[in-house]
């Protein structure tokens, strides 16, 4: 029975509504997206140790934005390229990446967040403000977001933030003051 308030025709879309959100990520398609996506962090990570740009870059869309580590914004593939292509020559020349996923969540419209956590070392330097997490160790945790479009995910935005050392403790025998 419906209620008053609610139309035949607004129940229909409703439903139909549902009926397409459902079918619109059956799980075996979410899990190959998943595995598309685990993939895709999978080759960044191989291209990053090969000091590979190019190849580090490739899965951003052309209008992409990138937050680096010290908070400078990177606007397109071209410029996300560039600035990675001078790390690998500098700071992070020899560097080693290994990256987790945390947690991949899908979204409405072929969006997708994906969390990682990475740990670099054989680094030979850190840019200005970023300290190891421990010694020889630099830990971040990058977001990025991304879009399925005709068939490919593609890294819209992202943002990688570094993890910062946790604090001396206190010396022993004081207590701290309010």
């Amino acid at each position: 029975m419906i209620r008053a308030g609610f139309s035949l025709s607004t129940v229909a879309v409703v439903l139909l509504t549902f009926t397409l959100s459902a079918g619109a990520a059956p799980a075996g398609a979410r899990a190959q997206d998943e595995a598309a996506l685990r993939k895709l962090v999978a080759d960044q990570t191989n291209a990053w140790n090969r000091q590979d740009a190019a190849a580090w870059s490739k899965d951003f869309a052309e209008d992409a934005v990138f937050i680096n580590i010290v908070g400078t914004i990177f606007n397109g593939r071209p410029e996300i390229e560039q600035r990675h292509a001078s790390i690998f020559k500098t700071l992070f020349k020899g560097s080693r990446s290994e990256v987790t996923v945390q947690k991949v969540l899908f979204l409405d419209g072929g969006v997708a967040v994906v969390d990682t956590q990475h740990r670099v070392t054989g680094y030979a330097g850190l840019p200005p403000g970023v300290q190891a997490t421990e010694p020889g160790v630099l830990r971040t945790q990058m977001r990025y977001v991304l879009k399925k479009t005709r068939g490919q995910w593609r890294i819209v935005a992202g943002q990688n933030t570094d993890v910062k050392p946790a604090p001396a403790p206190p010396p022993t025998g004081t207590s701290p003051t309010p």
